[in-house]
């Protein structure tokens, strides 16, 4: 059972990793932000800046997800 779904385990793996990687560097991002005393609008840019990097990967992953359920890919 393990080798048969092997391909679907290490895909989610890797998409939980990504999802910890980003939550670390915003939990990083917010810290260094707080201690140096960082204006409002400086963190709503930099805020939007790290959602458009995790955007990116949601539009791949649909897009991914889409083109091999049509056979695509």
């Amino acid at each position: 059972m393990l080798a048969e779904n092997f391909e679907l385990i290490e895909s989610i793996g890797l998409n939980l990793f990504f999802a910890f990687i980003f939550i670390f560097i915003g939990l990083s991002i917010h810290d260094v932000m707080k201690k140096n005393d960082v204006p409002k609008t400086g963190r709503y840019i930099v805020y939007f800046v790290l959602f458009l990097g995790c955007a990116g990967f949601i539009a791949k992953g649909i897009i991914q997800f889409v083109w091999e359920t049509q056979g695509v890919g």
